[in-house]
This record gives C-alpha cells, structure tokens and sequence, in this order.
C-alpha cells in the first residue's frame, strides 16, 4: 500500500478541522453582535 491514503486522511482532517473552527467562530461572532446595545454597534455607523 502506498502513502496516498495517509496523505488523503490527514489533508482532510486538517482542512475539515481549520472549516469546522472557521464556522464555529463565525457563529459565535454572530451571535456575540447581537448583544451589542444599537448605540454602541460602532462598525455598522456610517462615516460622517
């Protein structure tokens, strides 16, 4: 038997792992913003 396996698993182990973690912080990012108070949500403020 060859490496490829090895090398098939272990890239799609890292990269589902690095996705996995990417969505994870999306969703905890989302849902942090919205516990921000209206007056102090300073990146959705136009610029004056």
């Amino acid at each position: 038997m060859t490496h490829v396996g090895y090398l098939i698993a272990g890239w799609s182990i890292s990269v589902g792992a690095v996705l996995a973690y990417a969505g994870w912080v999306l969703l905890r990012g989302r849902s942090l913003s919205r516990r921000v108070p209206e007056n102090r949500r300073r990146w959705m403020m136009p610029d004056d």
